[in-house]
């Protein structure tokens, strides 16, 4: 149960955020090396962020990297303090997040000034358990990605340098200051977060009387930056040794998982077998209903990339709807293997995408677009090498009915609810969303799933009858097996053992 609220002095300006590189063992051994003492670096104070804040991805990164961490919040002034003294000097202990992009690390030779200093990377809360009413050797630290625990470490149990410790060891040489955060490191099980992804850390402890005190659950919600970086300076540099480090040793994708083969996987099946596979899980709402498409005979998958349009109105659109507006932003933003869906309410009486922007989007590697909304210059459209799933044509322009409002948001298109990073999949039958944390097993399920549906049209090809065979029963198994160990899975003779089994 969360005590106390997160005052508003701790999450104004703290004089500074001290965070510690590597303390916890199991971190260490991750890395190869156990340290003889902490070593820090400083966040600024910009990077603070609260419960439900988004933490937002800078453009052409892909290597966003969360940390759970305790934080330790500094109550009096701290000069010179031995580490029996230094606990009476925290004031408060809280769950933390200590966000960074491992494609600028190497701008900054270790200081992550680059990588980690960016506006809203230390998400701190959502509540403060006060430090004289738990024993800091029983502190837990729990991380999850999109509802999965990746991180679980007790203080006592896997930290080479006490929170004791590490206040006295900062206090040596630096004066901290009442309000000062102290991070203090994250245990291993770190990982990479994307667009549409929630990363949630709590921090809990026994308290007096043995009841779990618990800050609650720190939300951070990751989006895409509808902003444009671009040089002078350094630009983000991702390289597989940075891939290596920001997913970790245990959580590194391997070559089944990476971004580009997941994506292999949901292609090579069709949008009907992710249908049934999704729906024997329940889902019954990722289907975009009523579009259709300009290339029936091109399939289509990527990451979803979105946009929203809210309806016309006068002062808006002269506010909002010239230069690079948010429908310009999205497609200069659109990157490799990327889908753009785009929500306009269903709006068919004015274009939501022509033919300029469409070829600018598969220029820049976009997989197809996706819209609720009209097309226009749809002749055009055909001629592309990228399907555009739409729900009618229509020859006016944007203006007449829609705003352009944001980018890299959640958006509901054709009934449908799509976040960023969702995978879409299309073909001629339509287009529907597969969630990211789902996507491998439906595809290997649905892999398995058209193999066994090619052995029956096989089989109802040569006249079976379908009771038994389809889907396949027990008297047909032992013939599938046989079929499926076959080179190429085909030609297998008729089967009228498999009948009489």
């Amino acid at each position: 149960m969360p005590e106390h609220p997160l005052p508003d002095q701790y999450l104004a300006r703290p004089s500074k955020i001290v965070a510690v590189h590597v303390s916890y063992r199991s971190r260490a051994m991750e890395r190869g090396t156990l340290p003889q003492w902490p070593s820090y670096f400083l966040k600024p104070p910009n990077t603070l962020a609260a419960d439900g804040d988004r933490v937002v991805r800078p453009p052409w990164c892909e290597l966003l990297a969360f940390e759970g961490e305790v934080a330790l919040v500094i109550g009096t002034r701290t000069t010179r303090v031995s580490p029996a003294e230094a606990w009476d000097r925290v004031r408060w202990v809280t769950a933390a997040n200590d966000f960074g992009v491992y494609d600028l690390r190497y701008a900054d030779k270790g200081s992550n000034v680059r990588s980690k200093g960016i506006d809203g990377f230390t998400p701190i809360g959502p509540a403060l358990l006060e430090a004289r009413d738990i024993d800091p050797e029983k502190v837990r630290l729990r991380a999850w990605l999109n509802g999965e625990l990746c991180q679980d470490a007790v203080s006592g149990d896997d930290l080479l340098f006490s929170f004791a410790d590490i206040v006295a060891d900062v206090s040596r040489l630096t004066t901290l200051e009442p309000g000062d955060v102290i991070l203090t490191g994250t245990p291993t099980g770190s990982t990479v977060a994307r667009p549409g992804d929630l990363v949630e850390v709590e921090v809990t402890a026994p308290g007096p009387g043995g009841a779990d005190l618990s800050t609650g659950r720190l939300r951070s919600p990751v989006t895409e930056a509808d902003y444009v970086l671009g040089p002078p300076g350094a630009m983000p540099r991702p390289d597989d040794a940075q891939r290596e480090a920001a997913y970790g040793v245990r959580g590194a994708p391997g070559p089944a998982d990476s971004p580009a083969d997941l994506l292999a996987a949901v292609g090579a099946v069709s949008t009907a077998t992710l249908a049934a596979q999704l729906r024997r899980r329940g889902y019954n709402s990722v289907t975009l209903d009523r579009l259709s498409t300009t290339r029936p005979d091109v399939s289509m998958t990527g990451y979803a990339r979105t946009l929203r349009y809210v309806p016309f109105r006068e002062d808006l659109f002269a506010e909002y709807g010239g230069g690079m507006n948010a429908q310009k932003r999205a497609v200069e933003q659109i990157r490799n293997n990327e889908v753009l869906v785009i929500e306009a309410r269903g709006d068919a009486t004015a274009g939501t995408v022509g033919d300029i922007l469409a070829l600018r989007a598969q220029v820049r590697g976009a997989t197809g677009i996706v819209t609720d909304g009209a097309i226009r210059d749809s002749e055009a459209l055909r001629k592309l090498g990228i399907p555009v799933y739409y729900a009618a044509t229509h020859p006016a322009v944007l203006g007449r009915r829609h705003v352009p409002w944001e980018t890299s948001t959640t958006i509901s298109c054709a009934g449908v609810t799509v976040q960023p990073g969702d995978i879409i999949a299309g073909d001629a039958d339509g287009v529907i969303v597969v969630p990211r944390h789902l996507a491998k097993e439906v595809a290997q399920d649905a892999a398995e799933q058209e193999r066994q549906e090619r052995f029956i049209a096989e089989q109802v090809a040569r006249g079976e009858p379908i009771d038994g065979l389809y889907p396949i029963g027990k008297k047909w198994q032992a013939a599938y097996q046989a079929w499926v160990s076959l080179p190429d899975g085909t030609d297998q003779p008729a089967h009228d053992g498999g009948r009489q089994a």
